[in-house]
């Protein structure tokens, strides 16, 4: 038999299959392989032949993408593009894309189930009663969720869900995010010193990059007038945990509901995991098979796309068209 038209590399992935991936790459006879490789060397030695490349979290660096001389394409499992080096795939006419929406359902649900466990203390009463403790005078005082102001910082797609969602019990919703001079009715954009200062939660859904790492931190805990709920289904170091810590354990915060936090998993002396007002759960908001399922397939599908001539459906470094090692023959 010969050669495979093209290569297409997993460098590491914890689905634990890649049917949905084998399936879209059998229609054009490419070769499909798994190579769980996430330290440089490893990674120049087994993708050096590939036409393109799937991420999940290994660290696709300047000096890994100078060392394959084939690869026209990166696609990132999930939204996050942190862990690729933007600048030089760009630099080196590679096209690097993701796959976002594709877990507005489960991040949006997650944040609404971290919000209502810790406004009702359902996780605290749990805990209780398991412990032989039937009184509800333990987890006084218990405020109504009507009519307190939730305040968003990132106003993407998942925040919009967030706030449809939290809008029927009939909350008021404020948010700041500088990429979008408008939002849609029943969200007031403003600044992020006005949704420190006059929410009763705050819902973290902004990515990260240079502008939002530790974007909560010490003055902006110092800002937070309402002692709110803090929430974080994004990334874990847009919120530095020290000065987190301290904000609760000082009062300048009710409670925290975090997915994601700076360093996964925690150290097993974080205080925060005897913290009865904090709820953590391990980075799992994006996650329900349907989800899944739905994020394989369209990873694949960016590849797909540009081996076959066509801009995939989400690029993350724009500044690639033009210079792109792959020849696109559709705009779209």
């Amino acid at each position: 038999m010969g050669r495979h038209p093209y290569q297409v590399i997993i460098t590491d992935c914890d689905h634990g299959s890649i049917k949905e991936e084998k399936e879209e790459f059998d229609r054009i006879g490419a070769e499909l392989v798994l190579a769980q490789a996430r330290e440089e060397e490893d990674l120049i030695r087994v993708c050096k032949e590939a036409d393109g490349l799937i991420n999940q979290y290994a660290s696709l660096t300047k000096r890994v993408f100078e060392n394959l001389p084939k690869c026209k394409v990166v696609a990132r499992y999930g939204v996050g593009i942190d862990s690729i080096d933007l600048k030089a795939a760009t630099e080196l006419g590679i096209i690097v894309a993701n796959v976002p929406g594709y877990c507005i359902d489960e991040v949006s649900d997650h944040t609404i189930a971290l919000i209502l466990s810790l406004v009702r203390k359902t996780s605290f009463f749990n805990q209780k009663v398991k412990s032989n403790m039937w009184d509800f005078r333990l987890g006084i005082p218990i405020h109504r969720i009507r009519g307190k102001t939730m305040g968003l910082i990132g106003c993407g797609k998942i925040g919009l869900e967030v706030a449809k969602k939290t809008s029927v019990f009939g909350v008021r919703v404020i948010a700041f995010d500088p990429y979008i001079e408008r939002a849609p009715d029943g969200i007031e954009l403003t600044s992020l010193d006005n949704v420190l200062k006059g929410s009763d939660v705050i819902s973290i859904h902004c990515p990260l990059n240079d502008s939002t790492r530790h974007l909560i931190g010490e003055r902006a805990f110092k800002k937070m007038e309402k002692k709110p709920l803090l929430i974080n289904t994004s990334r874990g170091p847009i919120v530095d945990e020290k000065p987190l810590i301290r904000a609760l354990e000082q009062g300048l915060i009710s409670g925290a509901g975090l997915d994601v936090l700076e360093t996964e998993p925690p150290d097993s002396n974080n205080p925060m995991l005897k913290m009865e007002n904090v709820i953590l759960s391990p980075h799992v908001s994006f996650y329900s098979e349907e989800s899944i399922s739905e994020l394989k397939r369209r990873t694949a599908k960016n590849v797909l796309a540009v081996l076959m001539g066509k801009w995939p459906g989400s690029v993350v470094n724009r500044g690639v068209m033009g210079k792109t090692r792959a020849t696109i023959s559709v705009h779209e």
